[in-house]
């Protein structure tokens, strides 16, 4: 069990807005949790940064965006284009479900909107095929099919769609952090208050006893 007792604490004479005293002592305004949320989605950390929670916000940046891009570099390679394993597409023959997941990271994912927006409209794709869809149709033309996709890529494309989609989840968690605000562990001494408020009473009133005595 947790508790936002200090997360969501009234803020001290002077400072305005719901926060939390950080390990170092510090006064940590959450500021709008909404707008907080939006920037977390935007770019992993972003949200955090936005309220003062720098640690947490590198953390989240390196982690997230480390896995999404070796992702990235597995799935891809110069001559089928970088990327390939993070791009947009609902067509009959190809429902690329990894991208729901995958735009959790936001904006880093969002050049796969706009390639696949090229396609729709027979426009040939963007910087070298980069989070193009591929092609529907026979392998004999660039873009690349999916066959050929995974039969140059190997296990890679699989790879590279697992940790790309993995980092789009792992942000998910993120910016419910940066909505709700931090989650601290339940201090001893509260435990012991709760348990002593739910147990029942074990000291029951003593009873006055009458012995019958020979008058």
């Amino acid at each position: 069990m947790g508790e936002r007792a200090r997360s969501l604490t009234q803020a001290p004479a002077g400072r305005r807005g719901p926060g939390f005293v950080d390990e170092e002592g510090r006064w940590v305004t959450l500021k709008d949790p909404w707008i907080a949320a939006f920037l977390a989605w935007l770019l992993p950390g972003l949200g955090h940064w936005y309220q003062g929670r720098q640690a947490k916000a590198i953390l989240f940046f390196v982690c997230i965006m480390g896995l999404f891009i070796y992702g990235c570099y597995l799935g891809g390679n110069r001559e089928l284009g970088y990327a390939r394993v993070v791009y947009a597409s609902f067509r009959p023959g190809d429902m690329r479900l990894y991208y729901l997941c995958q735009i959790g990271v936001g904006l880093p994912a969002m050049p796969a909107l706009i390639q696949a927006a090229r396609v729709r409209q027979n426009k040939p794709p963007l910087w070298n095929n980069f989070m193009a869809p591929p092609r529907l149709g026979t392998d004999d033309d660039n873009p690349p099919t999916l066959s050929r996709l995974c039969y140059e890529l190997h296990a890679y494309f699989d790879l590279g769609s697992l940790y790309t989609a993995i980092a789009g989840l792992l942000n998910i968690l993120v910016i419910f952090d940066a909505f709700g605000g931090p989650l601290f562990p339940e201090s001893p001494a509260r435990k012991e208050q709760e348990a002593a408020q739910d147990s029942p009473s074990t000291a029951a009133p003593a009873e006055a006893s009458e012995t019958p005595g020979a008058k």
